[in-house]
């Protein structure tokens, strides 16, 4: 949900994974003067077999990335530059992500 001006739809749901997360940090590092917060690290040592947990499938685990993530989408959602990003729009409110597309700015109407 947003109230601001700028994105089309002012309520949407998309899934994404931590790879479209990563996409979307590179691609605002490359296209525009914002400062990217980190993302939260990678659960590398959570794959490993024979943990005797559940690894990336923890409850707990799944809770704490997910707040990470939103943590971090907020941040950059709520940067004035990273809110004319084109990469930004699509990783919100499009189903899917055209990896392929051409970065530009979002035009206020």
């Amino acid at each position: 949900q947003t109230n601001l001006p700028i994105f089309k739809l002012k309520e949407s749901t998309v899934r994404r994974r931590y790879s479209d997360f990563e996409w979307l940090r590179n691609e605002l590092e490359r296209e525009s003067k914002v400062v990217v917060p980190p993302l939260p690290g990678k659960a590398l040592l959570r794959q490993l077999p024979f943990r005797g947990d559940d690894g990336i499938f923890d409850d707990a685990f799944i809770e704490e990335r997910k707040q990470a993530l939103e943590q971090f989408i907020n941040k950059v959602a709520g940067h004035p530059l990273a809110q004319n990003e084109r990469c930004l729009h699509m990783f919100l409110q499009d189903e899917v992500i055209d990896k392929n597309y051409t970065p530009s700015k979002i035009r206020h109407t």
